[in-house]
């Protein structure tokens, strides 16, 4: 095991590798998850209005 001091510069090294992604790309997949997670409430809420109002016409039918 490397000592604390080579575990810093390792580390240093690994993250100046790394690619970042810039201002606009961290901002437009914000939008976009925000988007999606919208879309899917929405989808969801109606899929949910419809098997409620089929089961209550259902069971109101014989019941």
């Amino acid at each position: 095991m490397a000592n604390p001091f080579q575990f810093i510069q390792q580390t240093r090294s690994e993250v100046g590798k790394v690619s970042w992604p810039t201002r606009r790309e961290v901002v437009l997949t914000t939008v976009m998850v925000f988007v999606m997670a919208s879309l899917a409430a929405v989808f969801f809420f109606v899929v949910d209005l419809l098997i409620r109002t089929g089961l209550q016409f259902v069971l109101g039918f014989f019941g």
